[in-house]
């Protein structure tokens, strides 16, 4: 049975009791009352004693230890499995990041929380660097340097949540490295005779969408969800709040692109969908992995990308467990053409910055306000690709 002991030049009571090994030890008990200390002592024997018959689980330690610091404290001690906790981290981050930020944070914490398999139940403290490390390295054979830093960043945006809610004492996230990005890959621009070829081979929907991205340079998942009441056709402009960064735009349209929109149906109501079938694909999956698929499609279908294969094919390392390889040109491309053009044109880097909603620290200290007019000028010196 446990007993008690005082030692000199200590406040606290010692707990005196035998370890699984049949020695006899003394611990602390950090209380300076007798009868909180005589508690606090009975937890350390029952939990030796569970340990020598083997009975000792992770839970019944978690459980121990909460009640040794219940006995100390006025406060619980507070504790969450790494699986409820990524779920409620996740929940918070709802409110606080875009929709597409979310998404991205929503699958790298189902990636690991599948990596981690049965230690999803554990409490999130027993979650170290070296799961961290061995996640980084199996997702670095998947996908891009760049890919993978960004998900050992969310990672550890979230364990420094834990340490600030005091479920760890440290950070486990942020002694994870990160990948040096050798391979690190640049979109490059569009010529003219590409985009060209391209709209050739586009169907009408898509051939929408590309004049878009061309003269608006905005991201296809915000291209995708356009409708009718995003466009001001007295003042010619198209209005929207982007999905990635909250910002609110208003892009002149140019006079290519203004007699496209001219020539489509237009919509029963101001909520209605300028491109039907891809805002229903973006609906419903909820980010634009599949539309950039179907691009992808368009580019095999111009010349100017190798058809994928999902078939396995171990001895060259292929399959989907393979790390992509990347195209030099993608949806994306069309947003660097929009930059480049303009520049090319002679607009100023601060306008061309402002006219494709370009998020930019030292142009902003520059410029706290770019004309609407300067705006216009700049969308009429776009070349007309349409001809």
């Amino acid at each position: 049975m446990a007993s008690l002991r005082k030692k000199d030049r200590s406040p606290f009571w010692f707990a005196c009791f035998t370890l699984p090994d049949g020695t006899r030890t003394q611990r602390s008990t950090g209380a300076t009352d007798r009868r909180t200390a005589a508690r606090i002592a009975n937890e350390f024997e029952d939990a030796a004693n569970e340990a020598a018959s083997g009975r000792f689980v992770e839970s019944r330690a978690r459980k121990a230890i909460a009640n040794i610091y219940a006995l100390a404290n006025v406060d619980t001690l507070s504790s969450s499995t790494a699986g409820d906790f990524l779920d409620s981290w996740l929940k918070r981050k709802e409110l606080e990041a875009g929709e597409k930020t979310h998404a991205k944070y929503a699958s790298v914490v189902d990636q690991f929380k599948n990596h981690l398999g049965g230690k999803t139940s554990r409490d999130i403290s027993n979650i170290t660097a070296a799961d961290i490390i061995k996640f980084r390295d199996t997702l670095a054979g998947r996908v891009t340097a760049g890919t993978v830093n960004v998900a050992v960043k969310i990672l550890r945006s979230a364990f420094a949540q834990a340490r600030r809610d005091g479920l760890v004492d440290v950070n486990e996230a942020e002694r994870v490295t990160l990948l040096k990005r050798r391979d690190r890959f640049e979109r490059r621009p569009f010529t003219i005779d590409e985009l060209k070829r391209i709209l050739e081979v586009a169907d009408g929907e898509w051939r929408g969408m590309i004049l878009f991205g061309l003269y608006t340079g905005q991201r296809l998942g915000d291209i995708a969800t356009l409708t009718w009441e995003n466009l001001d056709l007295h003042r010619a402009e198209l209005r929207l709040v982007t999905a990635k960064t909250g910002r609110r735009q208003a892009i002149p349209l140019a006079p290519p692109l203004f007699r496209f929109i001219e020539s489509l149906p237009a919509g029963d109501t101001p909520d209605a969908p300028l491109f039907p079938r891809t805002y229903a694909t973006a609906q419903r999956h909820k980010h634009a992995g599949n539309l950039s698929n179907q691009f992808y499609g368009i580019l095999v279908a111009a010349g100017m990308a190798q058809k994928k294969s999902h078939k396995a094919e171990p001895e060259k390392g292929k399959g989907r467990s393979a790390k992509r390889e990347q195209n030099d040109v993608s949806f994306h491309s069309l947003r660097h053409t929009a930059t480049s053009l303009l520049k090319s044109a002679g607009v100023g880097e601060a306008i061309a910055m402002e006219f494709v909603g370009h998020d930019s620290r030292s142009v902003s200290r520059q410029y706290t306000h770019i004309d609407t007019e300067s705006l216009k000028q700049a969308a009429a010196k776009l070349p007309d690709i349409t001809k």
